[in-house]
């Protein structure tokens, strides 16, 4: 069942095909197009959300949950060893066990355990849930980022942020419901990791890359060099115009329409984006709290963005992948986490004050985990980093819905492979989209003969992690 109803056929095409008879009247309900009328107006889920709106810090590359999220105190009692019995089965040869250099602690009543380089989100560990039992279905970072983004780790299918898009509207029709930030340009896979695949193209990501400051530089053509707003509006009352005409010949088309809908937003963004991605507007003590660095800047620009109506947006840690940590695992991922600490820190601290905490749900979370064990080079000798790891990882939660101070499911004692209460990427897509308002398997879209979903045929919702 789509979130919406779908618009019936055409008064032309009804009256060509008249001459079927009373069989043509009895199959034209079920002749519909695919999109709706208005692909961005505001719909209403299956059923009351407790979240409305997605903020996803993606830690690109596979952050190492034993070193983050997981604490494995098991490792230092076997440090230097090969793991012992069957906890290490991989096709990716690793050496002994390697534990963490870093101190877990424990924080809040609900007493979470978290690793010291995320000291400053662990002040919030009251209102953190930490699935610890994720997996994955192969140690790759490309078909890993296609899964945890689109659901599929080979076919093109719709992002899960075009899946929202799709299922509940812009709320703000003058900026992009669907935005993705990734300083430096764009990540593995390009855009493939916010297409809106087989859906209409208005559920497509917009792109943004932080790492300029002025708008003009933020969001290319945001303003016309040669043309005023009234010249522009003429302009594009002409285009559309024609457009019509074209569509009143030829039918409907979802790309074309798609394409139409572009020109309008682009239109309409020219005042608003300039006010939602200018942060001299902010207070200097908020502008402080996030730090004056690309990736304060882009937290404290999705927080402005949220506020003003954007559904989901994305914040990439960088366009490399800053979180493989194949080598030098202590300096590098201190410093990689000691990016993002004090922002995800204070996105959530400045929800809470501004009221938006309860109905905003943030994700932390990379394409998979990392071995457990230190990872050697071709003559065998260690990297003091980890291997890929898909078979176990983390993922954080907070926000909408989402039950705090939670530790959802487990890795085995060594932080290798997830053994309790299992959660694949199906599974977190479902539960996300349960705190969106959908039933997930009812959350489709007709495509090539059959409906499709975000979750294929597989999901089940983590009640566990639900508050």
């Amino acid at each position: 069942m789509n979130p919406f109803d779908r618009p019936a056929l055409s008064r032309r095409d009804f009256l060509a095909r008249t001459g079927l008879g009373l069989g043509a009247l009895a199959l034209a309900p079920l002749v519909r197009a695919a999109a709706p009328p208005e692909p961005l107006g505001v719909r209403t889920p299956h059923f009351t959300p407790k979240a409305k709106r997605v903020v996803h810090f993606f830690l690109n590359g596979g952050p190492s949950h034993v070193d983050t999220f997981d604490p494995k105190p098991l490792l230092a009692k076997h440090a230097g060893q090969p793991l012992p019995g069957d906890f290490l089965r991989t096709e990716r040869k690793t050496g002994a066990a390697f534990p963490s250099p870093f101190t877990f602690r424990k924080y809040g009543q609900s007493g979470l355990e978290i690793s010291e380089i995320f000291a400053k989100t662990a002040a919030h560990a009251d209102s953190l849930a930490v699935v610890r039992s994720m997996h994955a279905q192969v140690p790759n970072h490309e078909p890993s980022l296609m899964l945890m983004n689109c659901g599929d780790s080979v076919q093109a299918r719709p992002s899960f942020g075009s899946w929202l898009l799709y299922g509940l509207g812009a709320e703000n029709r003058n900026l992009p419901g669907f935005v993705a930030m990734c300083p430096g340009g764009m990540p593995i896979k390009d855009s493939e990791n916010w297409q809106a695949g087989f859906l209409p193209g208005a559920f497509q990501g917009t792109f943004v890359d932080p790492q300029h400051r002025e708008v003009e530089k933020l969001i290319e053509n945001i303003r016309s060099p040669h043309a005023t707003a009234a010249i522009q509006r003429r302009q594009l009352d002409l285009l559309r115009e024609l457009n019509n005409r074209h569509l009143e010949a030829h039918g409907r088309d979802p790309r074309f329409e798609a394409r139409l809908e572009s020109f309008e937003l682009a239109f309409r963004m020219q005042m608003e984006a300039t006010d939602a991605f200018d942060l001299a507007r902010e207070p200097a003590a908020i502008r402080e709290m996030y730090g004056d660095h690309v990736h304060g800047r882009q937290t404290l620009i999705a927080r402005r963005l949220l506020e003003r109506g954007v559904r989901f947006v994305q914040l990439w840690h960088g366009a490399g992948q800053p979180w493989d940590h194949h080598d030098n695992i202590e300096g590098a991922i201190r410093t990689h986490a000691g990016h993002i600490d004090g922002p995800i820190a204070a996105l959530l601290t400045d929800l809470k004050q501004r009221g938006l905490f309860e109905d905003t749900l943030v994700i932390i979370g990379g394409e998979f985990g990392r071995t457990p064990t230190v990872e050697l080079n071709e003559g065998g000798q260690s990297k003091l980093g980890r291997d890929h790891n898909h078979y176990g990882f983390s993922v954080v939660l907070a926000g909408g819905g989402v039950r705090g101070g939670t530790a959802y499911g487990a890795t085995d004692p060594f932080g290798f492979r997830a053994v309790e209460n299992r959660a694949s990427v199906h599974d977190l897509h479902a539960t996300l989209l349960h705190l969106l308002g959908f039933d997930h398997e009812h959350l489709t879209y007709r495509h090539a003969g059959r409906d499709f979903r975000l979750t294929d045929v597989y999901g089940e919702v983590m009640h566990g992690i639900l508050a």
